[in-house]
């Protein structure tokens, strides 16, 4: 052992040394990452888990004007209001549903203490036009209704400028400014909206259900880790193995020539 921390101590297996704890650095970063992953999708599962099928909630209890907290997130809330005669909706671009691209319909509610909410209507597919004409959608009912749906937090921005109407994504600072109205800090996944009569209002297509797949996170997560060790490894045997052959203790005996039969004829 102690002449292979020797020859640890030389500058070209130094320099390994550093390279493989590079390499074990990133794979400790890259385990990391990717636990971090799988722990997000089995906490998102969990709150689905509570929230998602649930008895809806006053909408008022569970959005406000601070950010929605994330523990409150899918939320089933329910809440009596009405969309603003004309109301107009904005389209937000490149959103996938069931296999096909299309948009996400956004639109805004008043609520009774004269809030307002933004509500995801639903999904329409992109138009078989191109991307400069939007297809059409089912207009906002028309006086009160009952608004049934999921809490949900707002997006990041993708600092995209859209023409009017559009948008890259539910980001609520943006959705405002489209809208020129202050928002509530998080927004409602259309169930239904439901009139006092008790029908349903047409509404655009809804959104599939969310994503619960964990995915291979966890697996990737150990597989970093277990690599981690590997250039350390490699250099323990390399170093071995250079030593093995500087020892003639252990030098390899001379192969014995094996006689051709043409050579014993000739003597």
């Amino acid at each position: 052992m102690a002449r292979v921390l020797r020859r640890l101590l030389t500058p070209r297996w130094l320099g390994a040394v550093v390279a493989a704890c590079l390499v074990a650095w990133v794979c400790v970063l890259l385990g990391q990452w990717q636990w971090g992953r799988h722990v997000y999708k089995v906490e998102r599962n969990a709150r689905m888990d509570a929230h998602y099928e649930a008895a809806p909630v006053p909408l008022n209890s569970v959005i406000d004007a601070a950010p929605l907290p994330l523990d409150r997130q899918w939320t089933h809330v329910r809440t009596t209001g009405a969309y603003a005669a004309g109301t107009r909706q904005v389209y937000v671009r490149n959103r996938p549903n069931q296999g096909e691209n299309g948009y996400e319909i956004l639109a805004v509610f008043a609520l009774a203490d004269g809030r307002h909410v933004l509500v995801d209507r639903g999904w329409v597919q992109s138009s078989q036009a191109g991307a400069e004409v939007l297809p059409p959608v089912p207009p906002p009912p028309a006086g009160p209704v009952t608004l049934t749906g999921w809490a949900q937090r707002g997006e990041d921005s993708l600092g995209r400028q859209l023409p009017a109407g559009q948008l890259a994504s539910i980001n609520l600072p943006e959705a405002a400014t489209a809208f020129g109205v202050d928002l509530l800090g998080g927004y409602v996944v259309l169930e239904h909206e439901q009139f006092p009569s008790g029908s349903l209002a047409d509404r655009p297509a809804p959104t599939e259900l969310p994503e619960r797949s964990l995915g291979p996170h966890q697996a990737y997560a150990y597989q970093w880790w277990l690599t981690t060790p590997i250039g350390f490894v490699l250099i323990f045997f390399g170093i071995r193995r250079e030593l093995r052959a500087e020892d003639p203790k252990r030098a390899p005996a001379p192969k014995k020539k094996k006689a051709r039969i043409w050579d014993e004829e000739d003597g």
